[in-house]
């Protein structure tokens, strides 16, 4: 008996340490996961998700990028433009909800992946463009910005992974920014994304991203 005594005295201690531990190394990995400005997945993390996603024919892969953050941050200062960030990401998470997954990839720029369970994500996507462009309370009235966003049907495009499905939604994305039109979705047959994505329209390709408009 005192042997097992003896042996449970050891033994205990050292199981609980070792949960605790575990749980310590759980939130660790959680941290690491997650943007420390606006708590949303980092690209890895996103990437592991929004990977899983893409198994689901209705999966919807969106990019966003806010309008004239440089010059937000420029003249109302670094606190504004993390405000703005923060109150994209929020609203952005809570758009697509728990079947999706949204992150930051950087910057000013977010991806998402929502489950597109009614077929109406042009119109889901277009109310979700009006309720980023709302001004962030607490803020002056001044710092008002809007969200461009680009969206592509991944079961559109059956044989691309999820880096040529953002892609194509960084090509709609900068051309909707480019219109000034908010919103445009991916084209599909023989339209289809550049390989240089919108960083062609930065250094002055000639033709127009071939996309098709289907919000305002």
């Amino acid at each position: 008996m005192s042997t097992l005594l003896g042996a449970l005295a050891v033994s205990v201690p050292l199981a609980t340490g070792w949960a605790l531990h575990v749980r310590w190394l759980g939130r660790r990995l959680h941290v690491a996961r997650r943007d420390p400005l606006t708590g949303l997945r980092t690209r890895d993390a996103f990437t592991r998700r929004a990977t899983a996603l893409l198994k689901d024919p209705r999966a919807v892969v969106v990019l966003a990028d806010v309008d004239r953050f440089k010059q937000i941050n420029d003249t109302f200062g670094h606190a504004a433009g993390d405000a703005l960030l923060k109150a994209t990401a929020e609203r952005l998470a809570h758009h697509v909800g728990r079947s999706g997954v949204a992150g930051r990839l950087g910057g000013d720029e977010f991806a998402a992946v929502l489950i597109d369970e009614h077929g109406a994500a042009a119109d889901l996507l277009a109310l979700l463009h009006g309720i980023l462009a709302r001004p962030v309370d607490g803020q002056s009235p001044d710092v008002h910005t809007t969200v461009s966003l680009g969206w592509v049907r991944a079961a559109d495009f059956p044989s691309e992974d999820l880096s040529g499905l953002l892609r194509r939604a960084d090509e709609s994305m900068y051309a909707a920014k480019q219109a000034r039109s908010g919103l445009k979705r991916a084209g599909l047959g023989r339209l289809f994304a550049t390989v240089a994505g919108r960083r062609s329209g930065r250094h002055g390709a000639r033709t127009a991203p071939p996309v098709m408009e289907v919000a305002a």
